[in-house]
Order: structure tokens, then sequence, then C-alpha cells
């Protein structure tokens, strides 16, 4: 039996519509990204203690408070639904220094929080998965008769080294202090000190192997050697990389 001929043109043109429609909408929330995200040409409402030069936090943002003790150096790359948080109440007063500290060149994935009442400082071209939780602080639970939640927390500065790679879902509890280079492993759960140029895995966290100038990485490495970064490929694009990946 031959197609209605009306039937066929109203379906071409309503799945016409529909493209039109999605590439619409799909140019529409491109806009929106890009006006939407904070850079220190384009800082939006929010007022951070300092903003370097070709730092980006992406749109949407997540939670930002007490933005005033924040400092985010230059080219940091902050995904979608970020939170940064300094302090635990409005209208504290949390001195002169800053609580929050990234430095150049670090990234921050997808959903990753950070939670700050004592000091957390970031080194620079350090690189975080997505939903990554850093936090100096943490719930009291003393006293058995008081809800853990309405006990006063306890806190302790988190130092994270320059180099580093923390992959998805690592938590970073307050006094952790990891070095340089430093790669921890997805899901771990870090607390106390972390050497330079270490693996660490597990809940908590241990070391899984190291380096040392004298005999290399122990255990050895079983990976094949590593690919040069060709000569082409700029710094930019290596951030862009990393933030995609954090995406």
């Amino acid at each position: 039996m031959p197609r209605n001929r009306n039937t066929f043109s109203f379906s071409s043109l309503a799945a016409w519509r529909r493209r039109a429609l999605t590439a619409a909408v799909h140019r529409g929330w491109r806009w929106v990204q890009e006006t939407g995200s904070v850079t220190a040409e384009r800082p939006g409402a929010l007022r951070f203690r300092s903003i370097g030069e070709g730092t980006r936090l992406a749109f949407p943002q997540g939670t930002v408070f007490g933005e005033q003790w924040i400092e985010l150096g230059a080219c940091c790359i902050i995904g979608e639904q970020v939170t940064l948080s300094a302090g635990m109440l409005p209208g504290l007063d949390l001195g002169p220094d800053p609580v929050v500290t990234l430095a150049d060149g670090v990234v921050l994935g997808r959903g990753s929080h950070v939670v700050a009442d004592a000091p957390i400082s970031i080194g620079a071209n350090t690189f975080c998965g997505p939903y990554v939780y850093l936090t100096s602080t943490n719930h009291s639970y003393d006293d058995p008769h008081e809800p853990i939640g309405r006990q006063w927390p306890r806190s302790a500065p988190v130092e994270i080294g320059p180099g580093c790679w923390l992959g998805t879902g690592a938590v970073v509890l307050p006094g952790a202090r990891i070095g340089r280079n430093v790669v921890v492993a997805a899901g771990a759960v870090v607390r106390g000190d972390v050497p330079d140029h270490a693996v660490v895995a597990g809940a908590p966290a241990r070391v899984v192997r190291r380096w040392d100038a004298e005999h290399g990485w122990q255990p050895p490495l079983r990976t094949p050697p590593p690919v040069p970064i060709p000569e082409h490929v700029t710094a930019a694009q290596l951030a862009a990389l990393a933030a995609w990946e954090g995406r």
C-alpha cells in the first residue's frame, strides 16, 4: 500500500523540528555555561581573596562559602558543582590569613568538595578527579549522650604537595600531609603523613609503591614505559585534558 504523502511530510517536519529544537537547546546551554563561568575578569557575585589569571570555575558552580578566605592561583580549573567552603558558620571572622589556598594549575574535578575550617593548601599542578573530598574538619563523638552532629567538631590543617594526582572519590581527612608527586588511588581515605613520590591506596590509605633515587620504583612498575608528551602539545592543552578527565 503506498505511504500517505501527508503523513510522511508531517512526520518529516516533526523530526526536523525536534532536531532543530535539540540543536538550539545545546547551543543555549553552551552559552549559559560560558556566560555563567567565573574568572578573574568575570567574578560575578563571588569575591574571592584572590583569583589568578586564566583560572575558571565552570558553570554551574557548587556551594562557594567564605570566599574572602579563599585564594585561587593562576590557570586553575574548577569543574562543575565543586564546593569551596571556608568556615562553618556565616558571620565568623576567620582572621587575616587565607583558609583555602590553591596554587597555580590546580584542577578540581566535577562534584569535588573542599571543606575547610582549619587551613587547606593544595600545591601547584595537583590534579583531582571527580568527587574528591578534602576536609580539615571532622565530627567529634566524645560524649556518648549527645548527638554527634551537635558536638563541636575537631579541625586540623591539611597540606597537599605539588604535582599530585588524586583519583576519583578519594578522601583526605583532617591533619593529612601529602608530599609531592603522590598518587592517591581512587576511593582511598588518607590520614596522617604521606611521603614524596609514593602511591597510596585503601581505607585507611597505605603506601603500596614508592620511588627513591637509588632503586627507582619499588615494587617495580608493571606498566609499559611512559609515552613522551608530543612536542606540539602545550601546557594549556594538558590542563584542558586534565579538566576533561575530571569532568
